[in-house]
């Protein structure tokens, strides 16, 4: 498979199918929530935004987004590059978050609670062959 540029639409549609396919409702442990990752100084110099939505452990919607940013229970910000060595597992996002290195609007509980189904999905996006 040719490399394709990371948060392009065709890496929104890679990253879509292969959440939806590799991950159970089980898995994602019936979740309902939303979560917008606001990617700030993105190569292009704009700021973007990578929204999920699970009903029931199932993602409904997989999108990138540009302002205004949808509302989300849980908003995570951060650097492009830090969100790229997440996506590439360099950096995990619970260290990247009690480091600083992002910043979480959202109740951190239940954020750090569900941190284990986020890597889950980060794993997957990992594997995604694309160019940074």
């Amino acid at each position: 498979m040719p490399t394709i540029k990371y948060l392009s639409p065709e890496w929104t549609a890679e990253a879509e199918q292969r959440l939806r396919s590799q991950l159970t409702p089980d898995q994602m442990k019936n979740l309902t929530s939303s979560m917008l990752t606001v990617y700030t100084n993105c190569p292009d110099g704009k700021d973007r935004a990578l929204y999920y939505k699970l009903e029931n452990g199932i993602f409904t919607d997989i999108s990138i987004r540009e302002a205004p940013f949808p509302e989300a229970e849980f908003v995570i910000s951060g650097d492009y590059e830090t969100f790229a060595k997440i996506s590439r597992a360099e950096l995990g996002s619970r260290s990247a978050l009690m480091s600083g290195r992002l910043r979480l609007q959202g109740n951190m509980v239940k954020a750090l609670s569900l941190a284990s189904i986020v890597d889950r999905f980060n794993k997957i996006l990992s594997e995604i062959d694309c160019e940074y």
